[in-house]
């Protein structure tokens, strides 16, 4: 064996022990008692607790978006994962007018590969929907990018699809194993909203708000899941943050449906309320974070089950490009950052007795692995799968600050903010990327993960 972790508290979505865990050639080989082998590294990790990797599965990173780029490339981006015991990144490719599902992934996949510091993954956002591209969702299933986008909003833009292009990627996805997830917003109510406020000079990042509030995005979450139980499809709704749209999920999951809710940290830590402050811009993103009530309601469900995973939408910009808005709302670039604070927050949650850690790692680690075809490898301490692990220490206190994150923006909605306990080693396949605050990994180390589609198809 290379490395023995030894005397940790290893804690799965269902179990809690403390064992042994022996790794060779980036695979845990053994868990047990009293693991030895000759020439080892060891760590030891009384006190401590081990956990699978998290899975960020919803990222931005060099994203095209309001006249810019956000702000973290593959390097800095997945640096930062590394750094919050995030070891695989998922991200959007948008594919363009006239471009190819699979040849949209490889232009992305060709920035990735000199750069990503942890492992990588794809979702493509299908915003041209041609007959050609019908056919392509199977040889991109085949490829291992098996979950495809649709924005009911952003039509200015030209990313949103109509309800025929959305019916007719639910339908595609039954034939071929694909999982649609969608972006839930009426894109109509929000464009006569921001005109009517703006026209009444109201222009500050509160009527960001208030032009997509709760019933905004609940109308778009319940058309949604109609249409996906019209058509008897899976679907995955993305950053689900209002009370309403959280209990259409719950009925849906009643009536047994497939239909799977995730929600972002900043919707569990912040309310609009932000959006009144000064800095109020910085926290702009879509959905907007919503009121306490919808926060209040994103926890219940979390912890009955109804929310299956917690991802960040990390998609953020300068200070100096958000306030392009500091007179006009429309005009700041969507997107927060977070990767780095995901697992620290969730954990820090469930070390002050919120959720259980064992929730932390269902929602943040082996759901996010199985909904979208990388389980066992990732998100699992497992015998076989890839050694993707966290050491976190329950005793270490961490205040968050730009000075201690990893990312490249130059400011956080996370200022501030404590958290009880933190990650302290993160290993990506076995090797060392980040150890006590310090990055420790290698450009270019991460690689492509190649997923199934759902329930055995494979194009």
């Amino acid at each position: 064996m290379d490395l023995i972790i030894k005397h940790g508290t290893i804690i799965t979505p269902s179990d809690t022990f403390i064992a042994d865990i022996g790794i060779k050639d980036g695979k845990i080989v053994i868990i047990g008692d009293d693991v030895e082998s000759e020439g080892a590294e060891i760590v030891d990790a009384t006190g401590k607790y081990i956990l699978p990797g998290a899975l960020d599965v919803h990222t931005h990173l060099e994203m095209p978006f309001g006249g810019t780029v956000s702000a973290d490339g593959y390097f800095s981006g997945t640096r930062a994962a590394a750094c919050g015991g995030v070891t695989t990144v998922f991200d959007y490719v948008l594919q363009r007018k006239g471009q190819g599902i699979i040849e949209a992934v490889e232009a992305r996949r060709k920035l990735c590969e000199g750069e990503a510091c942890v492992d990588y993954a794809f979702h493509c956002a299908i915003t041209d929907m041609t007959p050609e591209i019908h056919e392509e969702i199977a040889a991109s299933v085949a490829y291992g990018v098996a979950s495809f986008k649709v924005f009911m909003v952003y039509k200015k833009e030209g990313l949103m699809v109509d309800d025929a292009v959305f019916a007719q990627l639910l339908e595609r996805s039954k034939e071929t194993g694909a999982l649609i997830n969608v972006h839930a917003e009426n894109p109509d109510l929000i464009d006569f909203r921001a005109a009517k406020f703006l026209k009444e000079g109201k222009t500050s990042a509160w009527y960001h708000y208030l032009s997509r509030p709760e019933f905004v995005e609940a109308e778009a979450d319940k058309r949604a899941i109609h249409w996906a139980k019209s058509f008897n499809a899976p679907l995955y709704i993305v950053h689900l943050a209002n009370k309403e749209g959280m209990e259409e999920v719950t009925r849906a999951k009643a009536e047994g449906y497939e239909i799977y809710a995730e929600t972002c940290p900043q919707y569990l830590n912040f309310t609009s309320d932000v959006y009144k402050r000064e800095d109020g811009r910085n926290f702009v993103c879509s959905p907007p974070i919503k009121g306490q009530e919808s926060q209040d309601a994103l926890w219940d469900a979390l912890k009955r089950g109804d929310i299956d995973t917690i991802a960040t939408d990390h998609c953020p910009f300068q200070s100096t490009e958000k306030d392009w808005g500091k007179d006009d709302f429309t005009k700041i670039p969507n997107g927060c950052m977070g990767i780095e604070n995901l697992y620290p927050y969730m954990l820090s949650e469930a070390n002050k007795g919120r959720i259980t850690f064992n929730k932390v790692v269902e929602v943040c680690s082996s759901n996010p692995a199985k909904i979208f075809g990388c389980s066992p490898e990732k998100g699992s301490l497992t015998i076989g799968s890839d050694a993707d692990i966290v050491i976190y220490d329950p005793n270490k206190n961490v205040t968050i600050s730009k000075d201690n994150m990893h990312s490249d923006v130059d400011y956080t909605i996370w200022e501030g903010v404590e958290l009880h306990g933190y990650p302290v080693m993160t290993y990506s396949r076995g090797r060392l990327v980040y150890k006590d605050g310090e990055f420790l990994g290698q450009v270019g180390w991460g690689k492509f993960v190649k997923r199934r589609g759902r329930k055995g198809f494979v194009g």
